[in-house]
């Protein structure tokens, strides 16, 4: 019963792709919450977010004025941070796995089914459905694949150098769960934001000037690594650099490509290198 949240939210983001499944979307998601709430993991704080979230998806409709629609991106963005850095309250994400050490030298590492990072994600698939940027799978698959390779060789290749990491090779025993967990959340969350809905909202607002197109990328590369100063220096330079690489592939294949290269690299990370830093490191 525990795990029901989390499977219906995994459910939810699968059908959030398409607006043919938006109400299996909304319905799965009432369901997670709702055995959420009876389980105890979600508190009535939590309300205030669901409910502040509605009123965003309302004010950003295409026909408000201009000042509700800001007013409404604006409140979406406070929650969005609020949420991904699991500041609001009310909601009591359940621990999965740890605090364990997966290599000897490595920092404890603890695998939570959050309740809350998710609806940043399924807020930007629902409400603001061009964020998806769907292409031939053929481009999706081709940009997402050079992605990865391209990410992994320089954002691993950098977190040697900086004493991040090191060769770690492994395949741990709960390693199942931490790929869904990151590929159907983590990841989702991440790049609607950060590609699709950051990247892609100044890439609007500043194509029309010279070289606008790549400082969107690097704004929203920036910003990606910003929200990673919670490991240190060095993790908002590799977050940066590792958002340089997903903004790529964002412009040549779209969200979905966007979020496979970010589970390719994370995943690199995760079985070859230590994982998620070393003891030492920052």
């Amino acid at each position: 019963m525990t795990t029901l949240p989390w499977i219906a939210l995994v459910l939810a983001t699968a059908a959030a792709w398409t607006d043919r499944f938006r109400l299996w979307a909304l319905g799965a998601l009432a369901v997670g919450y709702a055995a959420a709430a009876v389980n105890g993991q979600l508190g009535w704080p939590a309300g205030g977010a669901l409910a502040l979230l509605g009123l965003a998806a309302w004010a950003v409709g295409s026909r408000r004025q201009p000042l509700v629609r800001s007013l409404g991106n604006g409140l979406f963005l406070a929650l969005a941070a609020a949420l991904s850095a699991h500041l609001w309250p009310g909601f009591h994400n359940p621990r999965a796995l740890g605090p364990v050490r997966i290599t000897p030298d490595a920092v404890p590492f603890s695998l939570y089914l959050n309740l809350d990072k998710p609806l940043v994600g399924l807020w930007l698939l629902m409400v603001m459905p061009a964020i998806r940027d769907l292409r031939p799978p053929r481009a999706t698959l081709t940009a997402a694949a050079a992605g990865w390779l391209g990410a992994s060789a320089a954002c691993l290749t950098a977190a040697l150098a900086l004493g991040a990491v090191t060769w770690a090779p492994k395949c741990p025993a709960d390693a199942g769960l931490w790929l869904v967990d990151n590929l159907a959340f983590v990841t989702v969350a991440e790049e609607a934001l950060f590609r699709g809905y950051i990247q892609g909202g100044l890439t609007r607002l500043l194509e029309r000037w010279r070289g606008g197109r790549t400082a969107a990328l690097l704004a929203a590369s920036a910003l990606f690594g910003l929200a990673h100063l919670g490991g240190g220096p060095r993790w908002v330079v590799l977050g940066t650099v590792a958002g340089v690489g997903y903004g790529l592939v964002y412009r040549r294949g779209g969200l979905p490509a966007a979020i496979l290269a970010h589970v390719g690299l994370n995943a690199t990370h995760f079985f070859l290198f230590t994982y998620p830093m070393l003891q030492a490191a920052g």
